[in-house]
């Protein structure tokens, strides 16, 4: 199989694959249920990156892969997996990556989806009320393989079908994470920028090693690539940041920057700025006042810094500015608070 010989169909990506992968691993997003994974795991769908190739691996059941794949169908009928979102959301388009799949690939796919709070572990997942949202479609070899969603509506659940069978190596689901603000009480502590509560990293000036939004996933870093580490600036006085916006407008009452495994390579300081707006291309493109909310703190190796009395802050903002000094290394980013 001469996977490495296949030159990669290039694809530009859409708008919306900046949005909220609802189905990542690192957020929550499971592989509930699959009809058959014999040759690779249902739960590789859903890890980061795009899946790696390593041409002498083997098991006991053939190639290895790093993604999804079902034996070959020698009988009627096509495969699928049940995907449970992290949260649910309102699902802008999908990426369904073939990666190193070229000569077992599925030809086709379609996509189905409902919302479902409430699920069990001997579910009937193909006698329950699925929604097609993507008609069957098309696949490339070896492709990220991207498709739009027109639906408005809130799903918890997708249903990833391929036709008859094959392999994939990731699955995205990009949207918009919907939670339900009117059941948080106004003084509720929450993490204004997790998240899993619907926060999101608009931009940054550099993240050469590792992405910005890895500072807004839940629980800790589990290595040094699992954070935002910008390259090493030999400017003076050089400042790396990134905005942030919060996932509702809110009142900030305390700070956490975790540099968990930056040992060599985390900033020599931070401070944080904040504003608000209810425009995020204004906020990109500097056109609004911010204020500096968290003066310059010495930051330390593999550690997590709390700041309350630091801070000096008295009304609402809807977004943050995290400046590092001079580049370096954060595992996460936390600013708790209530909602406005």
């Amino acid at each position: 199989m001469a996977f490495e010989k296949v030159n990669e169909i290039i694809k530009e990506e859409p708008a919306y694959a900046s949005l909220t992968d609802l189905a990542a691993e690192k957020l929550g997003g499971k592989a509930l249920y699959c009809t058959d994974d014999f040759f690779a795991e249902k739960e590789n769908l859903l890890k980061p990156g795009r899946g790696i190739f390593i041409a002498d691996k083997f098991t006991d059941r053939g190639k290895w892969m790093d993604g999804w794949e079902s034996r070959r169908k020698r009988v009627p009928g096509h495969d699928w997996v049940v995907i449970k979102l992290a949260v649910p959301g309102i699902i802008a388009g999908f990426d369904i990556d073939t990666h190193f799949f070229l000569g077992n690939h599925p030809p086709h796919a379609s996509i189905e989806a409902m919302y479902l709070p409430h699920t069990n572990d001997n579910e009937e997942w193909e006698k329950l009320s699925w929604e097609e949202v993507l008609g069957k479609s098309s696949l490339d070899a070896g492709s990220r393989n991207f498709f739009s969603c027109e639906s408005q509506k809130i799903y918890s659940h997708v249903r990833l079908h391929i036709y008859p069978d094959g392999g994939v190596a990731r699955f995205r689901v990009y949207g918009q994470v919907v939670k339900d603000w009117n059941a948080i009480q106004p003084h509720e502590d929450i993490d204004l920028a997790s998240a899993l509560h619907g926060a999101k990293a608009l931009c940054c000036n550099d993240m050469f090693f590792s992405e910005m939004d890895n500072l807004l996933m839940p629980h800790k870093g589990i290595h040094m690539g699992d954070g935002w580490e910008t390259k090493r600036n030999r400017t003076p006085n050089n400042r790396d940041w990134v905005i942030v916006k919060l996932a509702t407008p809110g009142l900030i009452h305390k700070v956490i920057v975790d540099t968990a495994h930056f040992k060599g390579n985390y900033p020599d300081c931070c401070t944080l700025e904040a504003c608000f707006s209810k425009d995020d291309e204004a906020v990109k493109n500097n056109q609004v006042d911010w204020q500096e909310i968290l003066p310059t703190q010495k930051l330390s190796a593999d550690a997590e810094h709390e700041f309350t009395s630091q801070l000096t802050c008295n009304t609402v903002y809807s977004h943050v500015r995290f400046n590092i000094f001079p580049d370096g290394g954060v595992s996460r980013l936390r600013i708790f608070g209530c909602k406005s």
